[in-house]
């Protein structure tokens, strides 16, 4: 299948101050159990001159689960699908984050140049190029602040985010963030609408980039 064809640059995201307050709107702050006080003065605290800088909550804070159904398309909420009961487990894996429950992603990329690589072929050309893969959490805040990131057949990977077996080896399964097609166990409701869900470490997709970033601050200065 030949590549798509590049599409426009996505907008800014919005500052953070606003992006604080849509995670206040869609109560975020509750369910990471933070005043909604501190979200704000984090983010006014943040002086971000990155346009791509985006506020998320730390993952052991606030994991995938309750996130999900926060995203929206076409008015149908986010789901995970059922084969991933143990979405929470996933963590960050060869990501350092910074140690405080607020904190600023800036340089995010969907990775649409990497479709139809791998995650085994796309996590080495990620570190070269000195990025560092989103988190799935991350890839969830981003959705939530700019829906338009997640478009058909322009879907990403989150594979800054694995679980690791009793073992100390990785699942093989890597978490993604696409739009549901209604089919099978999704159920035909589901159609259009934002999906968590899993592909193999060594599969190639056609329609799935390899979101990353340029790094992580507990303050965008």
């Amino acid at each position: 299948m030949p590549p798509l064809p590049p599409l426009p640059p996505l907008p800014p995201l919005p500052p953070l101050a606003t992006q604080a307050e849509h995670l206040i709107s869609l109560g975020v702050h509750e369910l990471a159990g933070i005043p909604a006080a501190e979200l704000r003065a984090f983010a006014e605290g943040s002086h971000a001159d990155d346009s791509n800088a985006l506020l998320a909550v730390h993952p052991d804070r606030l994991p995938a689960s309750p996130l999900a159904p926060l995203l929206r398309r076409d008015d149908k909420p986010g789901f995970v699908v059922v084969d991933m009961p143990d979405v929470d487990d996933f963590a960050p894996d060869a990501v350092e984050l910074p140690d405080t429950h607020l904190y600023v992603v800036n340089g995010i990329d969907r990775g649409d140049r990497m479709a139809n690589w791998s995650p085994e072929e796309a996590l080495p050309a990620l570190v070269k190029e000195s990025r560092s893969p989103l988190l799935l959490t991350e890839g969830i805040h981003w959705v939530l602040q700019q829906p338009e990131a997640l478009e058909r057949n322009r879907c990403f990977m989150t594979i800054g985010s694995r679980l690791r077996k009793a073992n100390g080896t990785p699942d093989a399964r890597t978490p993604a963030i696409w739009i549901s097609n209604g089919t099978g166990r999704d159920g035909r409701e589901r159609r259009n609408a934002p999906k968590v869900g899993w592909c193999w470490w060594g599969n190639r997709h056609t329609w799935l980039g390899f979101a990353s970033a340029t790094g992580r601050r507990h303050r965008a200065y």
